[in-house]
């Protein structure tokens, strides 16, 4: 059994929180527990330490926290091994958690938006970033929140940008999808976006009755070339990207995704704040209450309209 590194996430976002101070009449019926069995115990109640891991402390060390030392505790499963910070105070009667974050080192305020084709006003003071997959039919309904409803209600307020993230292990052509998208938005925005709304809306088309994936290929050809011809691109030099199908972009888009630990799609980010998928009844004012807060954080007055009907 490996480490989770969902229980790592979990200590590592963890607040302040004060252990309960040890009684003397507890002291006085168990006197050979020693503070490192403490402190053992109470980590492992607190964040549910599988039995399998051993907890040791491997150092104690002063502290910028008035009256705590810095104790650095070794959770290791075979040879995984994680080292966690704790604090404890000088009287060693309480034990605590304290994380600290820089807030110049945030990722989701560095998205890699370069080159990207961009929907709406280009100089809004709201960006929205969609991490999207074009095979993803949670994607798909995200789109359609997107496009035009929330186009339509900001205008020029808001813009948005797509990046990749294809869900390559349950999502057999997404990645020749966004290899055929970007192939479109080398040359024209326009072509690009009339792309990724077609397959947003025909994912079923591209699937095709029989689950062909060299079928699923060729549809998504067709697709981009007719896009490509619509927006008046160089054939040529579509053709020639279509049948190379370099995958380095997308790649390059993946990690970035992995970096800010993203693994399910959609995941937007407006102006820095995420929004998972698609979580409760009323997806439609989840994406615009948080687009209405950024454009308050930037000083703008968001519109007054009425909330979006409930998803069926």
């Amino acid at each position: 059994m490996r480490i989770s590194w969902l229980l790592i996430a979990a200590l590592a976002l963890t607040p302040i929180a004060f252990a309960p101070h040890i009684s003397a009449q507890t002291i006085q019926q168990a006197p050979q527990v020693t503070l490192s069995r403490k402190i053992e115990l109470m980590v492992r109640s607190k964040f549910n330490i599988p039995e399998n891991c051993d907890i040791q402390i491997t150092s104690r060390t002063p502290s910028s926290v008035p009256g705590y030392d810095t104790l650095r505790l070794s959770i290791t499963n075979g040879k995984e091994n994680v080292g966690v910070n704790f604090l404890i105070s000088a009287d060693n009667k309480t034990l605590a958690r304290l994380e600290k974050f820089d807030l110049d080192d945030n990722p989701a305020l560095m998205i890699d938006l370069h080159g990207r084709p961009i929907r709406g006003n280009p100089n809004a003071p709201v960006t929205v970033v969609s991490f999207d997959d074009l095979e993803c039919p949670v994607c798909a309904r995200m789109h359609q929140i997107l496009f035009p409803g929330t186009l339509d209600r900001y205008g020029n307020r808001v813009r948005f940008i797509y990046k990749d993230n294809p869900l390559l292990d349950i999502h057999p052509w997404a990645m020749h999808a966004a290899v055929n998208a970007n192939c479109l938005a080398d040359q024209s925005a326009d072509a690009y976006w009339s792309y990724v709304d077609y397959v947003h809306t025909h994912g079923e088309q591209v699937n095709g009755e029989a689950r062909d994936l060299a079928k699923s290929y060729s549809a998504l050809d067709q697709i981009a070339a007719a896009q490509g011809l619509k927006a008046n691109v160089n054939e040529n030099q579509l053709q020639a990207c279509l049948k190379v199908q370099d995958e380095t972009p997308v790649r390059q888009s993946m990690k970035e995704a992995a970096r800010l630990g993203l693994n399910l799609t959609p995941a937007l980010f407006v102006n820095g704040e995420e929004i998972h998928g698609l979580t409760n009844e009323n997806p439609e004012n989840a994406v615009w209450n948080v687009i209405d807060r950024a454009l308050r954080e930037a000083g703008v007055q968001p519109p007054q309209q009425q909330a979006a009907p409930a998803s069926k």
